[in-house]
């Protein structure tokens, strides 16, 4: 939270100057000759800080005087020149207790509030204050005593700010990605080019990519647009940190880097993506299925291969394989997960091995005797050991909606268990992407 939710003490003190004289356009008359007095020593100093002590003895010893507002108002300036943001916020306070719609009190305790923020552990009462002002900041009509280029100048530099702030409440109090990414996406656009390449908008674009990521689901293009953006444009300590993040998005999207540096070139010349397209990794089954393209004789594939076709290969590509299998006897190597004289319940595939459960249901031919059923945990081998073999009898295709570690059931019938034949192993050709199964 620290590092993302920052001010600049000179913009705020920039903004004041060019919303002051609009604000302080009226005419005064002090009748009373000891508060003209002292109006003219508190406005007169000219450090900062003995300015502001001036100001607050002169609102102390005249609380309703004629001058309070201009009094407030060069109050406010004075503590934002300092960078002291609780006395910003209560100097703000007191003007909009006076004048309700007081854009440079709104403006100055908006930014005064998000500095707390990024200092304080517990962030999102602080972060609320502040949005509640912003959206009042919004809200607030034209004075009539304002000209509609001046007023639309001043609201150039204030709304900005405004959607940030409530790009960060949204984020981080509400917890509401999606409501962040409307806001940071408003605040970007309304901010002039040449400005988004540094200071707050810069951090604002890089909160935008992180709130596309925690989005449900993810908007990886988005993400992988934004990070793009900020990494342009980052000062050098800072783009290790926001290179990874994009090429881990941009990896798990398009499944490689390749493309990455032009993504890098199109962000850097503009905000937002003009014609971005990110072509998706292949899904499982398009993977599974240029395997069997890339693969003349099916009957070739190593066991945990065939099970990975069934269980998420698409309906077509798993019964043409099945067609092959079904009927035909096989060697049953693993763990045995669980078992009895008549069924035995192995883990084939070290997918299956490492979450413990069984993907092969082995039916025997004939029941066993106690003293032949293997015990739980033993493994099944090839050679040297005790060799199971069964026939494809039955398989069931994982869900769509399961996980990527979850297998297919195959099931097989007449099995027997006997010593290990003297026999050679079949070719294995492992699949790109999965964990074939130690024999």
């Amino acid at each position: 939270m620290k590092k993302l939710v920052y001010a600049s003490v000179l913009a705020m003190a920039a903004l004041s100057l060019a919303i002051a004289p609009a604000l302080r356009a009226q005419d005064i008359t002090i009748k009373d000759p000891a508060e003209f007095n002292a109006y003219q020593m508190a406005t007169g100093q000219s450090d900062p800080q003995a300015k502001a002590s001036a100001l607050e003895s002169f609102l102390t010893s005249y609380p309703q005087s004629v001058v309070k507002k201009a009094v407030l108002s060069m109050l406010i300036e004075a503590y934002q020149t300092t960078g002291d943001a609780d006395h910003i916020v209560s100097a703000g306070s007191r003007m909009l207790q006076i004048d309700p719609n007081n854009m440079e009190a709104i403006y100055a305790s908006v930014v005064a509030k998000k500095m707390q923020a990024g200092k304080s552990q517990n962030p999102g009462d602080v972060l609320d204050d502040a949005a509640m002002l912003a959206r009042k900041g919004l809200s607030v009509a034209k004075p009539a005593d304002i000209a509609d280029a001046d007023w639309k100048k001043q609201t150039a530099l204030l709304y900005p700010l405004f959607h940030s702030i409530l790009a960060y409440d949204a984020m981080i109090s509400k917890k509401d990605p999606k409501t962040a990414v409307d806001e940071f996406r408003t605040e970007l656009m309304l901010t002039p080019v040449d400005q988004t390449t540094s200071g707050p908008a810069l951090n604002d674009t890089l909160q935008l990519a992180e709130a596309y990521a925690k989005e449900t689901p993810a908007d990886a293009v988005m993400a992988v647009w934004f990070y793009a953006r900020a990494f342009a444009f980052a000062p050098p300590s800072y783009k290790p940190v926001i290179e990874k993040k994009l090429k881990y998005w941009y990896n798990k999207f398009h499944g490689g880097l390749d493309g990455l540096d032009d993504i890098k070139t199109k962000a850097a010349a503009t905000v937002f993506p003009v014609g971005l397209e990110i072509k998706p990794a292949p899904t499982p089954a398009e993977k599974i299925h240029a395997i069997l393209v890339s693969t003349p004789d099916l009957s070739t594939l190593a066991l945990a291969d065939k099970e990975l076709v069934l269980a998420f290969g698409s309906k077509e590509d798993a019964d043409k394989l099945w067609a092959i299998m079904q009927g035909q006897q096989t060697p049953v190597p693993g763990i045995v997960m669980e078992a009895t004289a008549s069924v035995i319940k192995v883990a084939v595939t070290q997918d299956a091995k490492d979450a413990k459960v069984p993907d092969f249901v082995v039916n025997m031919k004939a029941p066993l005797a106690d003293k032949e059923i293997p015990a739980v945990g033993s493994e099944l081998k090839l050679q040297p050991g005790i060799e199971l073999d069964g026939t494809y009898d039955t398989y069931t295709q994982v869900p769509a909606t399961a996980t990527a570690t979850q297998s297919a059931q195959i099931v097989l019938k007449d099995a027997t268990l006997q010593p290990e034949k003297k026999k050679a192993a079949p070719a294995h050709k492992p699949a790109a992407g999965h964990k074939p199964a130690a024999h």
